[in-house]
C-alpha cells in the first residue's frame, strides 16, 4: 500500500507490504510521486522490486502462525503439528519467503525424499498450503506460490502388507506381561473392526451396544458417522475390558503409537504399521465372503476405489473358495 504526502517543499512516498521493509522516496511534484508509487507496487506484485526482495518473514514464522490458526481445525491436528515442528527444524524454514524459489525447493525435495517419498510429499503440501493461506488471507505479498514451480514426487505404491499368522503369534507373545494392558486389545479390536487408530481411541463405552452388536462412531476421518457391526471376537474383547473410564481404550495417541512401536520391535516383526491392521481386517472380511457394500458399511469407505486400495486378497484363499464352488 502506498502513501503520498507533502513534507515541506517535497512530496514523500512510502510503499509498505506486510512482511517486508517499506520503501520511501521524495519528489518535487505529486504526479511523479504517484507514478513511482504505482511502479513499485506493480514491481512488487511481480516479485521484482526491493520491497519484495527485502521481505523478512521466514518460512518458520509463517508455519508458526499456520500451526496456531489452521492446524487445530483439522482432524489430524496432532499429527500435523508434529510434522510442522519437524519441518521448522529443517534449514529451509530459516529462509525468508522471497528466497523460496524453484531451485531452492527442488534441492529440498531431493534431500527430503531420502527420508521417504511420503514424508517429502507431506512437507511440500504443508509449505504450499501455508504460503497459499498467507497470500490469500494474511496479506503476504508474493508473485506466486513457489511450490507450484517444482515437481512434487509421486509414484507411491499402495501398501500391500498382510499380517502373517506367525507374526500375530509373536506379537501376542511379546504383549504378554506388559505394563500397558490396553495395547493388545487395541490390536485385536483393529483386526476385528477395521477401525482406524483415532476411531478406536475416541470410542466411548456409551457408544457401544453389545446387545445390538454395534459400536457407533460419531467422529470419523471423513466426517461421516457410522455404526460398526461387532463380530463375536470384537464383542468378546469388549466384554473383557474394564469400564473404569468413559473411553473404551484409555490411551493417548502418542502412548498407543509408542507402545505399538515397542511391541513390533520385541516381536521382531519388520515393516508392520498399526494402520496395516485395518488393511488386514478389510481383506479378511472379503475373504470371509462379505459383499462390497457390507465391507464398506464396516470400514466407512464411501468410494469403492479407495476400498479396493485397502484390499489385498491372498490368491490361495481365492483358490480354496474356487475349489469349494467346484465341489
Amino acid at each position: 500500500m502506498a502513501t503520498v504526502r507533502k513534507r515541506g517543499e517535497k512530496w514523500q512516498v512510502q510503499v509498505r507490504r506486510k512482511g517486508a521493509h517499506g520503501l520511501s522516496k521524495s519528489f518535487l511534484n505529486k504526479r511523479d510521486a504517484e507514478v513511482w508509487a504505482r511502479q513499485q507496487e506493480a514491481a512488487c506484485d511481480l516479485g521484482r522490486s526491493d520491497l519484495a526482495r527485502n521481505c523478512s518473514l521466514t518460512l518458520s514464522e509463517l508455519l508458526t502462525r499456520y500451526r496456531a490458526e489452521i492446524t487445530p481445525a483439522k482432524k489430524g491436528c496432532d499429527t500435523e503439528a508434529r510434522r510442522l515442528a519437524r519441518l521448522q527444524k529443517d534449514a529451509i524454514s530459516k529462509l525468508p519467503l522471497t528466497a523460496l524459489d524453484g531451485q531452492t525447493l527442488s534441492k529440498f525435495r531431493d534431500r527430503r525424499q531420502k527420508d521417504g517419498v511420503r514424508a517429502c510429499q507431506y512437507d511440500l503440501v504443508l509449505i504450499r498450503h501455508a504460503i497459499e493461506i498467507g497470500r490469500k488471507e494474511w496479506g503476504i505479498t508474493l508473485p506466486g506460490n513457489p511450490v507450484d514451480q517444482i515437481r512434487v514426487p509421486n509414484g507411491i505404491r499402495a501398501r500391500e502388507r498382510r499380517l502373517e499368522p506367525a507374526e500375530y503369534e509373536r506379537l501376542k507373545e511379546a504383549a504378554i506381561g506388559r505394563r500397558n494392558k490396553f495395547v493388545w486389545p487395541a490390536v485385536n479390536l483393529a483386526l476385528e473392526t477395521a477401525m482406524r487408530r483415532s476411531e478406536l481411541l475416541r470410542l466411548q463405552w456409551s457408544d457401544v451396544d453389545l446387545s445390538l452388536g454395534l459400536a457407533h462412531l460419531a467422529d470419523t476421518k471423513n466426517g461421516h458417522p457410522r455404526s460398526v457391526p461387532l463380530s463375536a471376537g470384537a464383542a468378546a474383547i469388549l466384554k473383557a475390558l474394564p469400564r473404569r473410564q468413559s473411553e473404551v481404550l484409555p490411551l493417548s495417541e502418542t502412548a498407543l503409537r509408542q507402545a505399538w512401536e515397542r511391541l513390533v520391535v520385541r516381536a521382531e516383526v519388520v515393516d508392520l504399521h498399526f494402520h496395516d491392521l485395518r488393511h488386514e481386517a478389510i481383506s479378511r472380511f472379503f475373504e470371509a465372503g462379505l459383499s462390497i457394500a457390507e465391507v464398506a458399511l464396516i470400514s466407512g469407505h464411501r468410494d469403492p476405489r479407495m476400498l479396493f486400495r485397502y484390499t489385498h486378497l491372498k490368491p490361495e484363499a481365492v483358490a480354496r473358495k474356487l475349489k469349494e464352488l467346484v465341489a
